[in-house]
């Protein structure tokens, strides 16, 4: 049976599912233990590190991965050293303590490189993160490279990485790459990973100046977070809304979600990659001129104040006010008027993908999309409705 629940726990990481994989690891863990199985206790507690990683329980991550590296060192267990120095290097990396990140990252890097092409993509991810969050662009550029080409042999796990991909790609200043492979982390991803690419998403859009995307994507996130009890990513998704809320005038709004995305970091014991500084606080310098030391500091305390799960109310309340229309031409997202556009000039599917540089199967998707708002089944149509709103 402990086999059974170590495998479940494994399916439930890859999956990004941290309340089953947490469940399925707890029990094989103590059933492993109970039978002297090492191997597969080594695996459940494995699995439960990345699961109290992605909820928040940072410090619990760190025990968990040390502890398992320490065994599986001493039991010449490669294979899983190499996994738990990983889940110990992201852990570390999402604390901000960088050099034992880094550290954590070559020593599974050591160990992967024993084991074969997946391992020794595990310990470049390690050093790709630790990167992002001491704010060294180009080495969080050349180590995600190294792990996407080590990983992406695996649909699965090429889901998961292609994420941070986009990271160190905007971090870059590499939008256009960025995007393109935003929209395939998102098509791909599931669980806790499809937090991931759709936040990292609506932080590109951001970047591009594309609000509504932006908006759509971050809610989406938060959304899908909140479900799964991803709480690790809640911060960085209040501070996309924040920025959004902010350039959009809704002063108090934005400087509560940005107070609130503190207070939540600071009970984790977490810290925003480096990476995403410069940004955050241009948008909160912002901010703080447009509203004046007077009431931005009330509204941030009330932020702050907020509970986890009192901030995501508050945060989908706010959608809920300025949210768009569902059907007609007015509740077409930027990015799909492109495709109409487009699809107006006569270009194909191809073309069009070619030409906003993403897949030709988000261009599908984003004309799937604008069919069902606009009531229409052809192209004719659509160019038909196009020309009543040119």
């Amino acid at each position: 049976m402990s086999p059974i629940l170590a495998f479940q726990a494994i399916g439930a990481v890859i999956a990004g599912d941290p309340i089953t994989a947490r469940a399925a690891a707890e029990e094989g863990r103590d059933l492993a233990d109970a039978l002297g199985d090492r191997s597969n206790s080594r695996w459940c507690r494995d699995a439960l590190g990345w699961s109290l990683l992605y909820q928040g329980d940072l410090a619990g991550a760190v025990a968990q991965f040390g502890e398992v590296a320490a065994e599986a060192d001493s039991a010449h267990a490669v294979v899983h050293k190499a996994n738990s120095l990983q889940g110990l290097g992201f852990a570390l990396a999402y604390q901000g303590e960088v050099s034992a990140a880094r550290a954590a990252g070559e020593a599974a890097l050591e160990a992967g490189s024993e084991v074969g092409e997946m391992s020794t993509g595990t310990g470049y991810s390690a050093l790709s993160v630790a990167a992002m969050a001491a704010g060294d662009v180009e080495a969080a550029r050349d180590a995600s490279e190294i792990a996407w080409q080590h990983m992406s042999a695996q649909s699965q796990t090429a889901a998961v990485w292609r994420a941070y991909n986009v990271q160190a790609a905007q971090a870059g200043g590499d939008l256009i790459a960025a995007r393109r492979w935003a929209d395939d982390a998102v098509t791909m991803a599931t669980g806790w990973h499809l937090v991931v690419a759709l936040t990292t998403r609506a932080q590109v859009a951001v970047a591009q100046g594309e609000p509504d995307q932006a908006e759509t994507d971050a809610h989406d996130a938060l959304a899908r977070a909140a479900e799964i009890e991803a709480y690790l990513f809640i911060p960085d998704i209040l501070e996309c809304l924040g920025t959004l809320a902010g350039e959009a005038g809704s002063h108090r709004e934005a400087a509560r979600l940005f107070g609130s995305a503190e207070a939540i970091r600071q009970r984790m014991g977490a810290v925003r990659f480096k990476i995403y500084d410069t940004g955050y606080e241009a948008s909160v310098a912002a901010l703080r001129d447009a509203m004046g030391e007077k009431d931005f500091e009330p509204a941030w305390a009330e932020g702050a104040a907020l509970s986890t799960e009192e901030a995501i109310a508050y945060a989908q309340r706010g959608r809920g006010e300025r949210k768009r229309p569902t059907s007609g031409w007015a509740s077409l997202t930027p990015a799909e008027r492109d495709v109409v556009r487009l699809v107006s000039e006569g270009l194909a599917n191809n073309d069009i993908a070619t030409r906003l540089f993403v897949s030709p199967r988000t261009v599908q998707t984003h004309l799937t999309h604008v069919y069902t708002k606009l009531g229409l089944t052809s192209r004719v149509q659509l160019v038909q409705e196009a020309a009543r709103h040119a």
